[in-house]
């Protein structure tokens, strides 16, 4: 049951990003974009001693860069980054990660079962080791007091994403691991599975149909 909600609170936690980071990108563009066409219109109206619609265009301009999205890059930076640290524990729990198995797979039952049990725990202490670093080193920032430039957010919440995905990332090592040893399976992503569609894939025969 726990492992479920954590299941998906780290598939939430993804979604809600990227979804985010998108959107906040669109928003950027489109406001900078927009900013510099309404300016544009505007004196191209006055030119042409059109004063009514520069004045329209004018006060859209006068709107839009009255909106600071300044800091909208930043933000994104660090919601990728976050998407990132936790997609690889994903990845980990999924099988999504890219691995070179062709040495692997031709050795006997028995090796390849050592080998790749002995890939996935040296993988849990990496990220453990670099979770337990990133700790520190969260806890370092956070006396130090440093903010962003631009959203002058706390350093050490964004650093936070190091040694949170870290030690996920590890958990996620030690539990295909644990299901390894047990079953002899590892977790495996068929990339033509797309959830929801499944049952169109076989369509149901049709009444009164031969076998």
């Amino acid at each position: 049951m726990l492992l479920r909600i954590l299941d998906r609170l780290e598939e939430l936690l993804i979604a809600t990003l990227m979804a985010a980071a998108t959107t906040l990108i669109f928003v950027a563009v489109v406001h900078r974009y927009s900013s510099g066409a309404s300016i544009d219109l505007s004196k191209w109206f006055a030119a042409h001693g059109m004063s009514g619609a520069a004045a329209v265009f004018g006060a859209i301009f006068q709107w839009l860069v009255s909106w600071d999205l300044s800091w909208a890059q930043e933000l994104c930076i660090y919601m990728f980054v976050w998407m990132a640290k936790f997609g690889a524990a994903y990845g980990v729990r999924t099988g999504i990660h890219v691995g070179v198995d062709v040495l692997v797979n031709k050795l006997d039952p028995k090796g390849r079962h050592r080998v790749i049990l002995f890939g996935l725990i040296c993988g849990a202490i990496f990220t453990g080791t670099i979770a337990v670093l990133g700790a520190g080193f969260v806890y370092l920032m956070g006396q130090t007091g440093q903010h962003s430039n631009d959203l002058e957010a706390p350093m050490w919440i964004v650093y936070l994403a190091l040694p949170l995905g870290s030690a996920l990332m590890c958990f996620r090592f030690l539990q295909v691991a644990y299901n390894f040893a047990r079953t002899g399976e590892l977790p495996h992503h068929d990339h033509g599975y797309v959830e929801g569609v499944e049952d169109n894939l076989h369509p149901a025969p049709v009444a009164g149909a031969r076998a």
